[in-house]
């Protein structure tokens, strides 16, 4: 199931996906019966409707599909956020993005090291030995907690902080909870999954390689704000491929990059499972991949600059267009 949250007549409403456009979650819900009790709630509550059995959405479905032959859907007047978060944490699941993005860090802000470096794999043939992570992410998934309250969606303007101007993106899978969690095996932590969408982590990088150094993990170089695919698609359809799936980069209309979700260290369930470790998860909370290998200017040399457009995407799950513009105060 394709869901959506926009503002339609002047009220946001829920949608969900039928034929070649949308249908109403409120119009579905008036035809269907033997619902749970919660379902009055779903037409405005995302993570509710995700939470619900497989059979019962896979009943809605059939219903929208009934519908759309008969309901012209209202365009939406303006795009919203599929969900608030109550939470966000990013993992670092792909070693692949982690060298790269050393290596790339290394190349712009470290140019002592990087002639260094670049002699050594050319000998080798093997990645420079600082560029791999540390120890500890080959142990246990390694995450951070961002900004749950900084998130913007789909077409949303990124305003340049003034404090950088080596700004960059990242291309990540989004899941959202939509059960609780609390000591969970990897087993049941993936079934709490509610649906997948895509994440935009926007990094301050001249700014991040200190605040890693500081020994307390990214602060102003991704607090500042990330971004949101306006599609949510239900978990069912997504966790027997997720490691299948593949994705675009394109800036100004130009395809930079495919990255793919293939190759992680850690599955999602063991990801979320070591995160419950003695902390309780609740529905709503939102949890990232991590960057997809070549999914970041950082890797690729190439960098967000005013004016640029930046789109990213993953087949089957959803795109997030953003327009990069200057605050218009410099830096300080």
């Amino acid at each position: 199931m394709q869901s959506r949250r926009v503002m339609a007549d002047g009220s946001p409403r829920i949608e969900i996906a039928a034929g070649a456009g949308f249908v109403a979650l409120a119009d579905v819900l008036a035809r269907a019966d033997g619902l749970p009790s919660d379902a009055s709630s779903w037409p405005h509550d995302m993570i509710g409707m995700l939470a619900a059995p497989d059979p019962v959405r896979a009943r809605l479905v059939a219903i929208a599909s009934e519908l759309s032959a008969e309901v012209t859907p209202i365009s939406p007047s303006q795009p919203l956020l599929p969900f608030a978060p109550r939470s966000f944490r990013d993992f670092m699941l792909y070693e692949r993005h982690a060298v790269d993005a050393a290596r790339g860090f290394a190349r712009r802000f470290l140019p002592r090291i990087a002639p260094v470096a670049r002699a050594y794999e050319a000998v080798t043939g093997r990645d420079f030995p600082a560029f791999r992570p540390r120890p500890l992410w080959y142990r246990q998934p390694i995450y951070y907690m961002g900004n749950h309250l900084a998130f913007v969606g789909d077409g949303a303007p990124i305003a340049l902080p003034r404090y950088t101007r080596a700004l960059d993106y990242e291309l990540e899978l989004g899941f959202v909870l939509a059960r609780p969690l609390l000591d969970a095996t990897p087993a049941v932590a993936e079934a709490a999954i509610g649906g997948f969408l895509v994440v935009n982590d926007f990094s301050a990088r001249d700014v991040q390689l200190a605040e890693m150094r500081s020994g307390f993990g990214p602060q102003k170089a991704k607090h500042f704000v990330n971004a949101m695919s306006a599609l949510v698609v239900s978990a069912d359809e997504v966790l027997p491929r997720w490691r299948e799936l593949r994705g675009w980069v394109r800036i100004n209309n130009t395809l930079v990059a495919e990255p793919a979700t293939a190759g992680p260290h850690w599955t999602l369930g063991e990801a979320l499972a070591h995160v419950s470790r003695g902390e309780r998860l609740h529905p709503g909370e939102l949890f990232a991949t991590g960057t997809l290998p070549g999914g970041s200017g950082i890797e690729r040399g190439r960098l967000l600059e005013p004016g640029d457009t930046i789109e990213i995407g993953i087949h089957g799950i959803g795109s997030i267009t953003n327009r990069i513009v200057d605050d218009g105060r410099g830096q300080s």
